[in-house]
């Protein structure tokens, strides 16, 4: 693409609506809005200006109301009242000039201003250019447009408020104090090079693997906070399992805080997988209320087990659900089994008729007891959900974490770079090979905010954005 052409999109989504905004961005922006624009006021930078949408082809049409003599004119050329802002490079999204026209969102309104523009020499946006003309003109780095998207995203508050930190540059905040930390220690070796006859000294192994160290330990903190991270981002599943008729329903609509699953007396109502998705501690999570584990009287609930059991394979978090008034059976023993080693939950539901005849004894389990009937104990599941989420030291892990499988991979990449230049270190190889892996440690770094990227990675990037932002 290029960057010098003035290029237009319709920033709302689609569809009808009160308000559609288009944007203008280029060097052009005010010569390609302007005849199609009445305005009461001289255009300004930061100042939103009311006015009239025109068409450009009534070359009688006055280009500023004086709201006395033009009033009849005016009703009969206008098109539509519209607000316009005009951002004055480079204080602008793209650190172009920009203008925003926002009318009333009639699709044919917008699409109109928009071959208005392309005819006055502007060219369609492509997907994800205006923020990434805002990477590429250094106003924002990579983890910053990344974030953009993730803020449109977003399906919690929580989640919003986690990409408006990384939009912040929390990320690029945390890594700035490793990546001057390894520039400084390449800096030193690369004098020692360089400089040897001027008895400059060569850094000993042994003060080269202290620094390393140094280095590494918080980017191996850094490296353990994708797995909260990836929760925050993605969101997690969880499954309900246990025999017929013990509440998996009922405590479904609890947590879903509606009759989502249908709830009778018989057991086997639940033949197929219901699903829904709800935030718990501001996290995306996928419930899937399952079939009742026990032996099929028919192929229809036979298909439905055997789901359920897949179900339980693939769930990131498990509640095994037991009837609290009735003795332990072998179903629930086998499902005991199966939640061997994964992450897990037991709710004694039913807390309302009783306790459990026969307790179990022999699980590590977390326990939670509960009534689906009366709600009562449902918090606790809740807050004994994000406890298993988030871990116990989630509460730490506020700003500037890993939501990104590519961050991750590169902060894996410079761990091992840096642990190579440790090794090397210690076998005393020639600083000029060691500088090699350092220097691959921090093009991995460098690659996470942008600033050794290739192009094929920033187009997989911005593909993935829409047209006008």
């Amino acid at each position: 693409m290029n960057l010098d052409d003035t290029i237009v999109a319709i920033s709302t989504p689609p569809g009808r609506g009160g308000i559609g905004i288009i944007r203008i961005a280029g060097s052009d922006a005010k010569k390609i809005a302007l005849p199609m624009l009445r305005l009461q006021h001289v255009l300004e930078p930061g100042r939103a200006i009311f006015g009239d949408l025109i068409d450009p082809c009534d070359a009688g049409a006055p280009r500023l109301s004086d709201q006395a003599g033009t009033a009849g004119r005016s009703a009969a050329n206008r098109i539509d009242e519209v607000v316009v802002t005009f951002f004055a490079k480079p204080h602008s999204y793209t650190t172009d000039d920009i203008i925003e026209i926002s009318a009333h969102g009639s699709p044919v309104v917008l699409h109109h201003v928009v071959e208005i523009a392309l005819a006055g020499g502007a060219r369609l946006a492509e997907p994800g250019e205006f923020t990434m003309r805002a990477f590429l003109n250094g106003r924002i780095d990579l983890t910053q447009a990344e974030a953009v998207r993730d803020l449109i995203d977003s399906q919690t508050l929580y989640q919003a408020k986690i990409a408006s930190q990384q939009l912040e540059g929390a990320l690029s905040h945390r890594l700035q104090p490793i990546k001057k930390n390894l520039i400084e220690l390449i800096a030193a070796l690369e004098a020692g090079i360089d400089f040897a006859e001027d008895d400059i000294s060569i850094m000993s192994a042994t003060a080269i693997t202290r620094r390393t160290a140094a280095i590494r330990r918080p980017l191996e903190n850094l490296a353990q906070s994708f797995t909260y991270g990836k929760i925050v981002h993605q969101g997690l599943t969880l499954a309900i399992i246990g025999r017929p008729n013990v509440g998996k329903s009922s405590l479904f609509n609890q947590l879903v805080e509606r009759e989502r699953a249908i709830v009778t007396a018989s057991p086997g109502t639940t033949r197929d997988l219901v699903t829904e998705t709800v935030a718990i501690g501001g996290i995306p999570v996928r419930l899937i209320d399952t079939a009742g584990i026990r032996q099929a009287l028919d192929e229809a609930e036979s298909i439905g087990i055997r789901k359920s059991l897949e179900a339980l394979a693939d769930a990131d978090l498990i509640l095994i659900v037991l009837d609290s008034s009735q003795n332990i059976a072998g179903e629930d023993r086998e499902l005991l089994n199966h939640a061997t080693g994964r992450s897990a939950i037991l709710v004694e539901n039913k807390m309302d008729l009783g306790s459990l005849q026969k307790s179990i004894t022999d699980t590590t389990l977390a326990r939670v007891r509960t009534s689906a009937t009366t709600g009562e104990g449902i918090a606790g599941l809740r807050s004994e959900i994000i406890r298993h989420i988030c871990g116990d030291s989630a509460a730490q892990i506020e700003t500037g974490f890993l939501t990104s499988v590519r961050h991750q991979s590169l902060v894996r990449d410079s761990l091992a770079g840096l642990q190579s230049a440790n090794i090397a270190a210690e076998n005393r190889i020639p600083h000029e090979m060691l500088l090699l892996d350092l220097y691959s440690a921090l093009r991995s770094l460098d690659e996470i905010t942008g600033a050794t990227t290739t192009d094929d990675i920033l187009n997989l990037i911005f593909s993935t954005f829409c047209i006008g932002k």
